[in-house]
């Protein structure tokens, strides 16, 4: 697989999932939370909102190092076959006030449904900047694409 087809693997599944499972971690250790997800066209970064009383929000205030993980399952036994996951490894930043209305606009173009919470006071929008993608198919191909801080990508497949 190149890095063109990857990319538009990674984009049709971004597209075609609204959730994620995303791993934070703290002092009390690892901590897996579900939320509702966008990602940037140029596969950088991935949107989260969470309320700033939550885990993952105190976990991420702590230590921003996170993994996301977006499948597509049916929970059928041919997905041992045909289900493909990816691991998506970075930081995650509260978005900034200069940065806030495109990023929620590419959020909410997924997720109308999320306006009245991220009008909340108490609702941060949070991007998780992407580090390395991992990308699972037939059970066992393993293909990782690493992206530099200009963006750029290198591909390894095992």
């Amino acid at each position: 697989m190149d890095e063109s087809d990857l990319r538009a693997q990674l984009g049709d599944l971004f597209r075609s999932q609204l959730l994620a499972v995303l791993a934070t971690q703290g002092p009390d250790g690892p901590y897996a939370s579900l939320v509702a997800f966008a990602s940037s066209e140029d596969l950088r970064y991935l949107i989260f909102a969470t309320s700033r009383s939550t885990r993952k929000f105190a976990k991420l205030s702590a230590d921003a190092r996170a993994a996301m993980l977006i499948d597509r399952r049916s929970n059928q036994l041919s997905d041992f076959c045909n289900a493909v996951a990816v691991t998506v490894l970075g930081n995650v930043e509260e978005v900034e006030e200069k940065d806030r209305t495109a990023t929620q606009s590419l959020y909410l173009a997924k997720h109308p449904h999320l306006a009245g919470f991220l009008r909340s006071e108490n609702c941060a929008l949070m991007r998780l900047l992407v580090k390395k993608y991992i990308f699972v198919s037939n059970f066992q191909q393993v293909v990782e694409m690493n992206l530099d801080e200009a963006g750029s990508s290198h591909k390894s497949s095992r």
